[in-house]
């Protein structure tokens, strides 16, 4: 739920303090334009009344939350923020997304699933989107259009590893693609005096346990991070009765393509193999509706370098870090198969407030002085973006 009450609040605070900008008319002052805008984001974003009307939004969404298809009075408050506004919106958007538009209505389209605003030559799209946990969200987005005509996205997830302010990515790869798999192993039933009389499906599972963790240790370059887990075991019911089967199943993450569908292949391979040697015969699903595949997160070096300099402008060099790879994976990839596109951490680690759990810990909570950064940060990559269009990106 975290995530998904962020990004409206990041959207939010952009279009907020979006109206107070003016159109760009003459190409040959945008630059100086921009100049002098980006130097009131941050102040327009910091205002006191801003981050009250933010905090008042989150406490809202804290207080009643939903789950993944399911945010219906989220949605409801989005609607309602938008109509005051004046902003336009299509609604329902893969059941409860919104997506909304500021600009001309005219090309460049660039798409922010984290926050937006400025009225500006091209055009803002808003992300709302539900079910990022379930990572099917953002595929029923793109089913229904939202990237239509879009040439950029940007996107900022919350990351307590880094301190509140500090905003961090990296080019290219950045976030490991993830599947899931669940297999069932069929043997045959009997009384666990007598295994002769029974094929044995929990020896199989436990063998296949086993030979998963030496695909990775045995078989990957150990200098090009992947992951094999088998997470959950099931079978039997009694201790002294050998079941008929046995399931078991876990996740598989990788970088690159390619070492993906190499996982996933070797995942199948082995524990068919095993099942085989053990007599049993085996069932393995890759496909399953509550963790569906993600693709790697990989980030386009240009919108990458842009929303570099957007965060350096915005927080300072020192507060613009290069992030490591790591193994978690998110849906925002589903975005970036599409359009080019760049995914940052934004920093909430406050060990005075207790801002130091994950985001899926039942201890997560946020420094709620976080939001004017994040929302800065949205603003200025929209408003430099399209100031300067994609053939200039390079000299931005």
């Amino acid at each position: 739920m975290a995530p998904f009450f962020f990004r409206f609040l990041l959207i939010s605070i952009a279009i907020r303090f979006s109206f107070s900008f003016h159109s760009p008319n003459d190409n040959s002052l945008n630059s100086l334009k921009y100049a002098s805008i980006k130097d009131r984001i941050f102040e327009l974003a910091n205002d006191q009344d801003t981050l009250n009307w933010m905090k008042n939004i989150r406490r809202k969404i804290h207080q009643n939350p939903e789950l993944a298809f399911q945010e219906f009075e989220t949605s409801k408050l989005i609607r309602q923020e938008l109509d005051q506004l004046g902003i336009s919106y299509q609604w329902p958007v893969a059941r409860t997304g919104v997506v909304a538009a500021i600009g001309s209505g005219l090309p460049p389209f660039v798409a922010l699933r984290a926050m937006d605003a400025l009225p500006i030559q091209g055009t803002v799209i808003l992300v709302f989107q539900p079910a990022e946990e379930q990572g099917q969200g953002a595929k029923g987005m793109i089913e229904e259009g939202v990237l239509d005509n879009v040439e950029a996205i940007f996107g900022l997830h919350l990351a307590q590893r880094y301190p509140t302010g500090v905003v961090a990515s990296r080019p290219e790869e950045f976030l490991a693609g993830c599947g899931s798999f669940k297999a069932k192993i069929s043997g045959k039933g009997g009384h666990a005096a007598n295994p002769q009389q029974s094929i044995d499906p929990i020896l199989a599972a436990s063998a296949s346990v086993i030979s998963l963790q030496q695909i990775v240790s045995r078989e990957t370059d150990p200098l090009d991070s992947q992951v094999v887990s088998v997470a959950t075991i099931h079978g039997g019911s009694a201790f002294n009765v050998i079941p008929d089967s046995a399931t078991i199943g876990g996740t598989f993450r990788a970088f690159s393509k390619k070492n993906f569908h190499a996982l996933k292949e070797r995942i199948e391979e082995v524990i068919k193999g095993q099942a085989a040697v053990h007599r049993c015969s085996s069932e393995i699903d890759f496909t399953g509706t509550e963790n569906p595949t993600i693709p790697p997160t990989i980030n386009d070096a240009k919108i990458y370098e842009h929303a570099r300099r957007v965060s350096i402008e915005q927080v300072g060099e020192e507060n613009t870090q290069l992030a490591p790879t790591f193994m978690g994976s998110e849906d925002f990839a589903f975005y970036q198969e599409k359009v080019p596109g760049s995914f940052w951490l934004l920093g909430i680690r406050n060990e005075k407030l207790g801002c130091i759990h994950p985001p899926h810990s039942p201890y997560f909570t946020v420094d709620e002085d976080v939001f004017p950064i994040g929302a800065a940060i949205h603003a200025a990559f929209a408003y430099s973006y399209l100031s300067n269009s994609t053939t200039n990106l390079s000299s931005f």
